[in-house]
């Protein structure tokens, strides 16, 4: 069961520098530091886009609108620190 919970909180880690990866990207599109009309950087802003975007839209329809502020990335990345110090200060010391 150790070996489960390690394994999720591995994943969680994995979406956090995911989160993370896409937030700096938006703002690197945003702010014309990368060339938008590139093939390769709009793959990869797609790949990006279609990770994160089932985390954020549960979370975007309780938040209100602060003209042109996402807060839902900072909300999930909460959300996963909450549930990683849940397993390894809840969980995983019950199972040894």
């Amino acid at each position: 069961m150790i070996a489960l919970l390690q394994t999720l909180s591995l994943i969680l880690d994995i979406a956090q520098w995911i989160i993370i990866a896409s937030v700096i990207f938006s703002w690197l599109y945003a702010f014309n530091v990368i060339n938008s009309s590139n093939q390769f950087v709009g793959q990869i802003g797609s790949m990006l886009y279609s990770m994160t975007e089932p985390l954020y839209r549960p979370i975007r329809r309780f938040l209100p609108n602060l003209n042109g502020i996402d807060l839902s990335p900072l909300v999930v990345l909460v959300l996963i620190f909450f549930l990683q110090r849940l397993i390894w200060t809840s969980f995983i010391p019950m199972f040894r």
